[in-house]
């Protein structure tokens, strides 16, 4: 198919998706054509559509297919009476103002009015420190909901959660070490029960809209469900979501310290260290599980965008993250010892042109002639997508380490091995680093962890 043609195709589908928007803005109220209309850039699960009709902004949120939400906890209809039940609580929450019909021949989704603000992690991170306290209050605010009025909630119970994980873990093939070393400890480290709460599931940096830097939304409520509230507090803490800012544990704003503070101060339960640990370790573990079953969903056509094979890349952070988080557990000698070489480089290329070289040229062409043409935000972001999808390759074919040891990770699951092996902790961290090196180089734990474990060395 010819550019000319997709560009076409293009047109048409946006053109039938303005036109279904304006039956159901209609239907709710809103008369006048659906102009405007721009897909969002980012979402890892989500379709994001804004657009504008009667003179007012609203956005579109909706399933890239019916078989991607199939499995979900949460179906659409029920996100959009979380979001609402959030709102009338007090919770910074949009206005879902429609959801959309079988008959609208849209898919799976629903329509909320416009927030003001960004969720650009830059802009949201370049705030007062008080905004801080601003995202404790609104989690402190979720966590007061009443669960009585959201019967259909999900509960997530620590020990059968841990063996969900594990159940998941053995269908992406059970072989990634560190995987399988966060799950042995969480297995070990179970909390003590505590009543449940209503928590957000998915509160960080990125689900957040920010406005001249206060918070002005609370973003993204597919996850939501029952559960520890000091869920809902480590997740934003964990090291991706905080964007760089290492120094700031807290949400990349601040302490963690600072986060239990404000929490507790806007009626929250107290703080506790060890239970907040359980959840930084267990999210890391289900991230890393999240990321890989990305890979399978664009293998099974559920979605076969290229954000999800790239994003599948990204459980080799996790390696990293749980690592980091774990080493404190084994011993000091073990934590001291020199790190083995990675395998040297392959030799310059001589002669016709390898297939890294060819994967650079093609890079190297989508930014100087193709990038200038797009203005759209979103294909920017697809373009971005892109060249890291051809990085990822140029450096696998340059010497990727494989992450894969079924195993090393069986034997780490069933307790024969665990981090006090002598070798095993310095071994896992070279291939963490190398591994990481050449899926996502410019992941800002990268530098750090190779700072701190290479000056053994």
């Amino acid at each position: 198919m010819t550019a000319e043609a997709q560009q076409s195709v293009a047109d048409g589908l946006t053109d039938g998706l303005a036109k279904g928007l304006g039956r159901v803005m209609a239907r709710a109220g809103w008369q006048g054509p659906v102009t405007g209309l721009l897909r969002l850039s980012g979402g890892a699960n989500m379709q994001s559509w804004r657009f504008e009709t009667g003179g007012e902004a609203f956005v579109l949120r909706r399933a890239p297919s019916a078989e991607w939400v199939a499995n979900r906890l949460l179906d659409m209809a029920k996100e959009a009476a979380v979001i609402r039940c959030a709102r009338a609580g007090g919770v910074p929450a949009p206005e879902v103002v429609a959801e959309l019909a079988p008959d609208d021949d849209l898919g799976l989704g629903f329509i909320m009015r416009c927030v003001p603000g960004s969720p650009d992690p830059e802009t949201v991170l370049s705030s007062p420190p008080a905004l801080l306290g601003e995202i404790a209050a609104a989690m402190a605010g979720v966590h007061a909901l009443d669960p009585g009025a959201l019967p259909f909630l999900p509960v997530l119970e620590p020990a059968a959660g841990v063996e969900t994980l594990a159940a998941q873990f053995a269908d992406c093939g059970g072989d990634r070490p560190p995987i399988a070393l966060g799950l042995a400890w969480l297995r070990a480290n179970l909390p003590l029960p505590v009543p449940l709460a209503v928590l957000h599931g998915d509160l960080r940096i990125g689900n957040i809209m920010v406005e001249g830097g206060r918070l002005s939304a609370v973003l993204d409520w597919e996850l939501a469900h029952l559960g520890d509230r000091h869920e809902d507090l480590a997740f934003g803490c964990m090291t991706v979501w905080r964007f760089g800012r290492l120094d700031k544990r807290g949400f990349g704003l601040g302490q963690i310290e600072d986060l239990a503070r404000a929490y507790e101060a806007a009626g929250g339960t107290p703080f506790e260290p060890g239970r907040f640990r359980f959840w930084l370790v267990y999210r890391t573990v289900w991230w890393a599980l999240s990321a890989l079953s990305m890979g399978k969903g664009w293998r099974g056509g559920a979605d076969r965008s290229l954000e999800r094979v790239v994003v599948a890349r990204r459980a080799a952070e996790q390696d990293l993250d749980l690592l980091l988080l774990l080493e404190a557990d084994s011993p000091e000698a073990e934590r001291a010892r020199p790190l083995p070489p990675s395998p040297p480089p392959p030799a310059p290329g001589e002669g016709e042109p390898t297939a890294a070289e060819i994967l650079t040229a093609v890079s190297e062409w989508l930014a100087v002639t193709v990038k200038p043409h797009m203005t759209a935000g979103r294909e920017r972001f697809e373009l971005a997508v892109a060249q890291n999808a051809l990085g990822i390759v140029r450096r696998e074919l340059a010497g990727r380490p494989s992450p894969h040891d079924k195993a090393l990770s069986e034997a780490i699951l069933s307790g024969r091995t665990t981090l006090a092996e002598p070798g095993l902790l310095a071994a896992l961290r070279r291939r963490a680093l190398d591994t990481l090196a050449a899926d996502m180089p410019k992941y800002p734990a990268l530098s750090e962890a190779r700072r701190i474990w290479e000056s053994t060395t």
